[in-house]
């Protein structure tokens, strides 16, 4: 691991009370902080109510007393350490004038943009276009207990770039892939503005009241060794700078899902203070080769929590004794499943807090 990659655990004395900053400040804990990606969604009750009310996705995220609500829903009902906002990657393409729509059977919709990045997008609208979601923050930070961080975030560059030129969810990245391939420099463009948006993204975040960021490379792992240094490592370590220039006391988790041997790479490259795993990483190999430069972040399968009972509970602990002597958070290996039991959440949680290193 390269030496610029280790941090320091800062001192007691530099730190929130708030579990979740502690961990990410290095500091030994007798108990991890848990929250759960997509924590708020249509597993809870509450969570369907309210986006009933909205009238649909883009418009819950765009309104930001219901945001604000259906960030608080699952601090409420189940005293999670940390909040993340409701809102979705997908907001940055939207602000950069991109066609997104949400269809209730369809998933994520964006109008593709081909091979026509220069003009067609544009930095110009989105402070604007983003204002509904940097007030939601602000309605949140009002309404959070004193023991409860905030989490923003956004997507990766890649990953963004993967959902604006394919247009959906994609199954073997062949039109983003083919952009990259065969326009390189069209695709180094369009990586360049989504750098520069995240970071401003992500710096406006803090400005409305945020106190940890997450970046979401969700398809990391379908690039090979150099694309994935390219197009995931490179400008994530670019975001960071940007970022940490702006806001140097606020910690960074990346979670570049599967990247398997390449989180490693990683951590050494990209300056982040956590690194989010997926359920395939085993867990020895991460307590030895990154826990001693991030914390680490996850990461029980998501399905198990659907399952519940021994098998939730074996697992658990055996993530807990494997990481939890160090820095770590406890997380899930990607975001709650529509099918989860909100009381198997509410299992969950007793399992973590009866924890002790």
């Amino acid at each position: 691991m390269a030496e610029s990659s280790t941090r320091p655990k800062r001192s007691s004395k530099e730190t929130s009370q708030k579990r979740l900053l502690r961990a990410l400040a290095r500091e030994g804990l007798e108990r991890p902080p848990l929250w759960l990606m997509r924590q708020a969604g249509r597993y809870l009750p509450e969570y369907r109510a309210l986006r009933a009310r909205a009238g649909g996705f883009l418009e819950l995220c765009l309104t930001p007393e219901l945001a604000a609500e259906a960030t608080l829903q699952p601090v409420r009902r189940f005293a999670l350490d940390a909040a993340i906002l409701f809102s979705d990657i997908l907001m940055v393409p939207f602000a950069l004038g991109q066609g997104v729509r949400f269809s209730e059977n369809e998933g994520p919709v964006l109008e593709p943009i081909g091979h026509r990045v220069h003009g067609r997008l544009s930095l110009e609208r989105f402070p604007r276009r983003l204002a509904p979601v940097y007030e939601a923050i602000e309605r949140v930070r009002l309404s959070l207990g004193v023991e409860t961080a905030l989490i923003g975030f956004v997507g990766g560059p890649w990953t963004l770039a993967s959902y604006m030129v394919e247009g959906q969810t994609s199954r073997d990245f062949a039109a983003v892939k083919l952009l990259a391939f065969s326009e390189p420099s069209e695709f180094a463009a369009l990586l360049e503005l989504l750098v520069e948006a995240c970071a401003t993204h992500l710096i406006r975040q803090v400005a409305a009241g945020v106190e940890v960021l997450q970046i979401f490379d969700s398809w990391a792992g379908a690039l090979a060794e150099s694309e994935f240094d390219a197009w995931c490592i490179e400008p994530t370590r670019r975001i960071v700078l940007k970022v940490k220039a702006a806001c140097p006391q606020v910690p960074i988790i990346g979670f570049p899902r599967a990247a398997g041997l390449g989180y490693k790479r990683f951590v050494e490259r990209t300056g982040v203070d956590a690194i989010g795993l997926d359920p395939a990483v085993p867990l020895d190999w991460a307590a030895r080769e990154l826990q001693p430069y991030a914390a680490l972040q996850g990461n029980l399968d998501p399905l198990l929590l659907v399952a519940g009972g021994e098998a939730m509970r074996r697992a658990s602990e055996r993530i807990l004794r494997s990481w939890g002597h160090g820095p770590f958070i406890f997380n899930l290996g990607h975001g709650v499943v529509q099918t989860t039991p909100p009381e198997h959440v509410e299992t969950l949680v007793g399992i973590v807090r009866g924890w002790r290193a």
